[in-house]
């Protein structure tokens, strides 16, 4: 709110003067006088009141225009993270995929189909994020946290997911041939359909996982896993898992 206070009529130079009692301070005293008698003026002058309140109106229009095209903001915001995934596919390093990744999964965008196969993405963060079909294949995903993550049908042949939080993530259906989950919790994570030829499940934390309609897992390393369900140990050594406790 815009106040605006009359000022009083400033007293003449010679009143003025007449106060004074040292000569040396008059030229000081004359330029306050007439820079009191300018502002008198210009507290006068209405033109000045209205482009104040201009200024103030504009300032309102632009705060108004900002937030009408926030959606516009947030999509550009989202293109431009989805090419800087989209030109560094099929390359190694991260080349900005892991903040461009977040991003997007923060904003409840899908990362349905996404392809980041090679790509160094140690200690991504995506929870709950929608990966289905996507290709994680050879990437570098170790200190990754994807808990809740849907990762069906997803192709994660190679990929290395260490010492990573995949509590609750669906795997169903997903490519999990070589893939290295040494370490990982995989608590209540979910493989209907899944292929786990050759994967490296050592001191896996597998507490509750459902494991009962694993399409494969010959070959696959089970040395010191946690928490196995019961029957799993049983089952996989049946059909083709190994324990091998020396490291690779």
């Amino acid at each position: 709110m815009i106040l605006h206070q009359p000022r009083t009529r400033p007293i003449t130079w010679s009143e003025r003067r007449a106060q004074v009692r040292h000569r040396w301070l008059i030229p000081f005293l004359a330029i306050d006088w007439v820079w009191e008698w300018l502002a008198f003026l210009l507290s006068n002058w209405s033109f000045l009141e209205v482009l104040e309140y201009l200024g103030s109106f504009s300032i309102l229009i632009g705060v108004i225009f900002w937030f009408g095209e926030s959606g516009d903001r947030i999509q550009q915001r989202h293109y431009q993270a989805w090419q800087v995934i989209n030109t560094a596919q099929g390359k190694g390093g991260s080349g900005g995929r892991i903040e461009a990744l977040q991003e997007l999964n923060a904003d409840h965008i899908s990362l349905t189909g996404v392809d980041v196969s090679s790509a160094f993405l140690q200690g991504l963060h995506l929870t709950r994020a929608n990966l289905m079909r996507s290709n994680l294949s050879a990437a570098d995903l170790r200190d990754s946290d994807l808990h809740f993550a849907d990762l069906t049908w997803a192709d994660l042949h190679f990929a290395n997911l260490r010492d990573s939080n995949l509590e609750h993530v669906v795997f169903d259906h997903a490519d999990l041939r070589d893939c290295d989950l040494t370490g990982a919790d995989l608590s209540a994570a979910r493989f209907d359909t899944a292929n786990l030829t050759n994967a490296d499940l050592r001191s896996a934390d597998l507490r509750d996982v459902a494991w009962q309609h694993i399409a494969a897992i010959l070959g696959a390393n089970i040395a010191g896993v946690k928490n196995p369900p019961d029957g799993f140990v049983t089952w996989a050594l049946r059909n083709g898992a190994v324990r091998n406790d020396s490291s690779p």
